[in-house]
């Protein structure tokens, strides 16, 4: 890379866009460009690598490499976004979700590993005929398009945690997965939740590593807007 050729590792805090994230850098960095190697979801969290300056012609560069995800996935629910945010779709009956447990999810994991094709979610920034997804989704004009489908390698998945059904809460599962660019988590929870036909969405998502960055390294965006105002920012330069 090129002198000035400078990023961010931010711990993106769930609520904002990836966008959002990046106005709230931009003044910051008066009269150089800024923005991101990779969207993150307004639930998720976890790393976002921002890009200043003549770092923004290596976007595609940081974009490509490789992610690694902790989600929960609840099931139970299919939701029309893939996530705690969307709209109830569709409810399992009481009977289905007491027969789930730790090794009925493990199993199915299986098929989700390795080089796999995937449905973008129908709430994405995707475009189709000229339109982002989210647009058609929101004026309910899915039926006039097909969705994409991608291919894209899982390198890991793991079921670390089941909890299962009981009075007060639906049965959730937490998990950690490494993939490649492009794997979305929503079409994770979804297609699982079909494929144990109870349905499936996620609850919570956090982004722990993107290549060699890991979280333990990223500083949380309130942390660095508050430095910011004592003594500038401290940028990650290449050498």
């Amino acid at each position: 890379m090129e002198k000035g050729d400078d990023f961010l590792i931010i711990n993106k805090p769930s609520g904002l866009t990836s966008h959002q994230v990046v106005e709230k850098l931009r003044p910051l960095f008066p009269g150089k460009k800024v923005g991101h190697a990779g969207t993150l979801d307004p639930l998720a969290e976890g790393i976002l690598i921002i890009l200043i300056g003549a770092a923004t012609k290596q976007q595609s560069h940081f974009m490509r490499l490789p992610k690694k995800y902790f989600f929960e996935i609840t099931f139970g629910q299919e939701r029309d976004t893939y996530d705690a945010e969307g709209r109830i779709v569709a409810q399992a009956g009481e009977e289905a979700l007491k027969s789930l447990d730790f090794n009925r999810v493990k199993e199915a994991l299986v098929p989700f590993q390795g080089l796999i094709k995937q449905k973008v979610p129908p709430f994405s920034a995707v475009k189709v005929k000229g339109k982002r997804l989210y647009e058609l989704a929101r004026k309910g004009k899915l039926d006039q398009v097909e969705l994409p489908i991608k291919t894209v390698r899982i390198q890991r998945l793991e079921l670390l945690r089941f909890y299962p059904w009981s009075e007060e809460n639906l049965p959730r599962a937490e998990l950690e997965m490494t993939c490649s660019y492009g794997t979305y988590v929503r079409s994770l929870a979804h297609d699982l939740g079909e494929k144990l036909g109870v349905g499936g969405y996620i609850s919570r998502i956090i982004r722990t590593a993107v290549g060699d960055f890991s979280l333990n390294e990223a500083e949380k965006l309130e942390d660095l807007l508050a430095r910011v105002k004592e003594s500038g920012v401290k940028s990650r330069s290449s050498s």
